[in-house]
């Protein structure tokens, strides 16, 4: 595995970063909607959660035939068979972890780097693993036009988690697995909690919430989902 820093060539979002950082946000009114309609409606209570999803522009983290879906309640596809989660999926897990302002966090499945972005927006630190070089060079290279400075990617399996910066405070997992990773387990710190679906590709999955507490690991079934598989070397 390498790390990969944020110099890096994009193709696929290039069209995409030239409204980047326009002083007018055409997809303001889209979003707050969503907020609204959506994610609060729903039952997430977290402001900072509820800010972080107003604030990151996800319009900007889908191909440019698929932005004007972007505030709509869907996952929409990034290639190389990988999706951007719906908004109300990402909300909700990130209101799970319980993130906290000096936390730090991995993240195993880059993917468009949206969920990266939001918890950037939330905690000190996110390092994000993507087993697809592709999508984790253009993660790093918008999270880096985006100024998220506190984000990390690296181009790897995230099975093995990134041990180099463990224990982390909490982790999400943004891919299926069939089991939960022992190594993700050992790099969570006293305390900590983890997100992660876990069932088999094409069918309903369980969200897991795993929590470590004095030294014991408590997993309990939080909601199905559906996610893409969590593809490992």
């Amino acid at each position: 595995m390498v790390s990969i820093g944020l110099h890096v060539f994009i193709c696929g979002f290039s069209l995409i970063l030239l409204g980047a950082n326009s002083p007018q946000d055409s997809f303001e009114k889209e979003r707050n909607q969503m907020v609204i309609e959506q994610i609060k409606s729903r039952g997430i209570r977290s402001e900072e959660v509820l800010h972080a999803m107003k604030k990151v522009k996800r319009h900007l983290f889908v191909p440019k035939p698929y932005q004007h879906l972007a505030y709509d309640d869907r996952p929409l596809p990034i290639g190389y068979s990988q999706t951007i989660s719906q908004p109300y999926i990402v909300a909700f897990m990130t209101e799970l972890i319980l993130p906290e302002g000096t936390d730090r966090v991995l993240e195993i499945g880059t993917g468009s780097g949206y969920q990266a972005a939001v918890l950037a927006e939330i905690v000190d630190q996110v390092y994000t693993i993507e087993l697809v070089e592709e999508l984790g060079t253009q993660s790093a290279e918008l999270l880096g036009k985006l100024r998220y400075d506190n984000v990390h990617v690296k181009i790897g399996d995230g099975y093995v988690g990134w041990e180099e910066y463990a224990p982390y405070d909490a982790i999400i997992v943004t891919a299926a697995a069939d089991s939960i990773p022992q190594p993700l387990i050992d790099q969570l710190k006293e305390g900590g909690r983890m997100v992660i679906p876990v069932g088999r590709p094409s069918h309903v999955q369980i969200l897991k919430l795993v929590e470590k507490k004095n030294g014991k690991v408590k997993t309990r079934n939080v909601t199905a989902v559906r996610f893409v598989p969590f593809v490992h070397e």
